[in-house]
C-alpha cells in the first residue's frame, strides 16, 4: 500500500491540529460557571478555568460536568483527528504514526489557551485523560489505576499529576516495545504533552517544595 505522501501529512495535520485546538479553546469551566453561577470561575481561587478550581468553588455537581466536558473534548478530538488523516489519506496507509497524537496535543494546547477566552484557561489535565484513553487504553488504564489510590492517599491532586504527566511518556515507550510496535513518534508527543502538563503545574510544583500545596478538606483559596 502507498504511503502517506509529504503533501498529503502536512495537509491532514494542520486540519486535525486546527479542529483539535478549536475544540479544546471550548471552555467548560468558563461556560459553566457563567451559564449556572452567573460568575467567571477564573476570578477565583487559582484563576484556573478548570475543575479542581470549579470544585473549591461552586461544589462538586459543577465540577462533575466540568470534567465530564474536558475529558469527552480529549476523545472528540482525537477521534476527529484521526478521522481527519484517513480522509486526507484517501486509501494511503498513514505510515508508523498516529495521528491522534496531532489533534491530542492541539486540543490540550485549546484546552490552556482558549482562543474564545482571552487564552486563559486549565492545565489541561482532564483533557490530556480523554486523549490518553483515546490513543493508548492500556496506558491510560495504567496511569489511573497508580495515580487515583495515589491521590486519595496524599490527598494533592497536582501531586498525582504531575507524576501522571512524567510516567506517560515512559509507559508508552515501554507499551510500545513490548508490542514491538514503533515508538518513536509516540514518545515525541508524548514527551510534548509531558512538559506541557508540568510546566503549567510549575506553580503547584513551588508550592509542594515549600510544603504549602492545597490538600482535600483544607480551607485554602488558592490552588
Amino acid at each position: 500500500m502507498e504511503l502517506l505522501s509529504t503533501g498529503q501529512f502536512w495537509t491532514a495535520a494542520f486540519l486535525a491540529a486546527a479542529a483539535a485546538y478549536l475544540i479544546g479553546s471550548v471552555s467548560f469551566a468558563v461556560i459553566i460557571s457563567r451559564l449556572c453561577a452567573q460568575d467567571d470561575v477564573r476570578a477565583h481561587g487559582s484563576g484556573n478555568a478548570g475543575m479542581t478550581n470549579i470544585l473549591r468553588t461552586y461544589g462538586k455537581k459543577l465540577a462533575f460536568f466540568t470534567a465530564l466536558g474536558d475529558f469527552g473534548k480529549g476523545v472528540v478530538a482525537v477521534a476527529l483527528g484521526r478521522i481527519i488523516f484517513r480522509l486526507v489519506a484517501d486509501g494511503a496507509a498513514p505510515a508508523l504514526f498516529d495521528g491522534g497524537y496531532i489533534a491530542g496535543l492541539f486540543v490540550i494546547l485549546g484546552h490552556v489557551f482558549p482562543l474564545y477566552f482571552h487564552f486563559k484557561g486549565g492545565k489541561g489535565v482532564l483533557a490530556s485523560l480523554g486523549v490518553l484513553m483515546m490513543l493508548n487504553p492500556l496506558v491510560f488504564s495504567i496511569i489511573v489505576i497508580l495515580i487515583v489510590p495515589f491521590v486519595f492517599w496524599v490527598k494533592i491532586v497536582s501531586l498525582a499529576s504531575i507524576i501522571g504527566f512524567l510516567i506517560f511518556p515512559v509507559l508508552t515507550t515501554i507499551v510500545n516495545l513490548v508490542s514491538r510496535k514503533p515508538y518513536q513518534f509516540d514518545l515525541f508527543f508524548s514527551l510534548l504533552i509531558s512538559a506541557m502538563g508540568i510546566w503549567m503545574h510549575r506553580t503547584n510544583i513551588k508550592r509542594l517544595l515549600n510544603g504549602t500545596e492545597y490538600k482535600f478538606g483544607a480551607k485554602k483559596t488558592t490552588e
